[in-house]
């Protein structure tokens, strides 16, 4: 599979399938794998792009830790569809990959036909929420960089499911994408004007308000619960995941 070359950093990722462009990103300290059981349903409407973060899976690992940033992420995603000779996209991801499509979309409202917003927040507008959360994610960092990867066996699927060389990658991107520098993600959610669907685990207890906010402060969101699915509702419950998704993108008209 095709490497892009970001500076010296190269960006592990796959293209499947033919059509309107759809770049999928994965949530923090997963990979690309994380979609294996979206891309035959989707590769048959869709031109699939998925990928890995920097600093995660078969992706670079620089060691400059001024590498790793919200706009150093979202600049990777243009540049992805660029090596697609793709225009626009429909942009959509879990978790971190949620949110960095939503600050693709604030950075560039003209490359994005569609959201798809999977087991994420906003971020904050309050600076001492905001701060508690950037907390959790240096504690984050610093387990990696003392311990490695630990004991995964607790995390959520897509974690699990995930294979890195080493987690100096993920220490960095804790620091550098998981923290949150300002409130201009979750201030923008009124004025997105494109479709968006908003999915969430009905047992993904941490996102279940966040859900609600985001469907309720963007035009015509479209929201969707999975029943029997936590934090990775595409991997615990595929079917029922990739019929919400597919039927979302039917109803806004995207399948070609």
């Amino acid at each position: 599979m095709p490497k892009l070359d970001r500076d010296g950093v190269k960006l592990y990722y796959e293209v499947h399938g033919e059509g309107p462009a759809l770049i999928l990103t994965h949530g923090y300290s997963a990979t690309s794998a994380m979609w294996e059981g979206q891309v035959a349903p989707l590769s048959e409407h869709f031109k699939l792009i998925t990928w890995d973060m920097r600093g995660h899976g078969q992706s670079d690992y620089p060691e400059d830790q001024a590498a790793y940033s919200e706009a150093a992420t979202v600049a990777d995603m243009a540049a992805l569809l660029d090596a697609a000779g793709a225009r626009d996209a429909i942009v959509g991801g879990l978790s971190l990959g949620g949110y960095m499509s939503l600050a693709f979309h604030r950075a560039h409202p003209d490359r994005t036909r569609a959201l798809l917003i999977i087991d994420t927040g906003p971020g904050y507008k309050n600076d001492q929420a905001r701060d508690g959360w950037n907390a959790n994610a240096i504690a984050r960092a610093e387990r990696f960089e003392a311990e490695g990867f630990g004991d995964l066996s607790r995390a959520s699927a897509e974690v699990r499911l995930a294979r890195h060389r080493d987690a100096s990658g993920l220490a960095r991107a804790a620091r550098g994408m998981l923290t949150q520098r300002d409130a201009r993600v979750i201030e923008s959610l009124p004025a997105i004007q494109v479709p968006a669907v908003v999915i969430v685990g009905a047992d993904d207890t941490p996102f279940l308000a966040a859900s609600d906010y985001m469907a309720a402060k963007i035009p015509g969101a479209k929201k969707v619960v999975i029943p029997g699915a936590g934090h990775s509702a595409n991997l615990d419950q595929p079917q029922a995941f990739n019929a919400a998704l597919l039927g979302f993108l039917k109803d806004a008209g995207l399948t070609r």
